[in-house]
């Protein structure tokens, strides 16, 4: 399984870079030929299920995710959203925790991945693409307005 992790310090306060890196549709925008809709609809809960479609036309695949917990930043407490991907092709699991800071908010990005037939062998190089890719789709997220 590929694992990585990804952390960020932002001047934001934690309730608004939460709102951002949890707006699922605006996690398409930085990662080439890819949407995101969210089927169950909106606001995200536990249950919710989003789909990022990666491929252009009828050739590439679903990566759908479905929040198991939503506990959203207040008062000086954490925020934790905890996804499952459950798709044919990826699967494994990610987190996503934004904590308030003296400055802002620190956010930390975890995902443990699995793509079905990519050998072990295969983990190494999925991390390092996991890590360039979530991190320019982080970094956005939170620069934008």
């Amino acid at each position: 399984m590929a694992v990585f992790r990804i952390e960020r310090f932002t001047p934001l306060p934690a309730a608004e870079a939460w709102r951002r890196v949890t707006d699922w549709e605006a996690h398409a925008g930085p990662v080439p030929m890819t949407s995101v809709t969210v089927p169950t609809g909106l606001p995200t809960r536990v249950g919710t299920v989003f789909v990022a479609r990666t491929g252009l036309g009828p050739f590439g695949f679903d990566d759908p995710m479905e929040v198991v917990r939503w506990t959203p930043p207040v008062a000086g407490r954490a925020g934790i959203c905890r996804l499952e991907k459950r798709g044919r092709v990826v699967l494994g699991r990610a987190s996503i925790d934004v904590r308030p800071t003296g400055e802002g908010s620190h956010v930390v990005w975890v995902e443990e991945l699995r793509v079905r037939l990519l050998p072990g062998w295969g983990d190494p190089l999925l991390s390092g693409a996991g890590r360039r890719v979530f991190g320019r789709v982080l970094d956005a997220l939170l620069e934008g307005s």
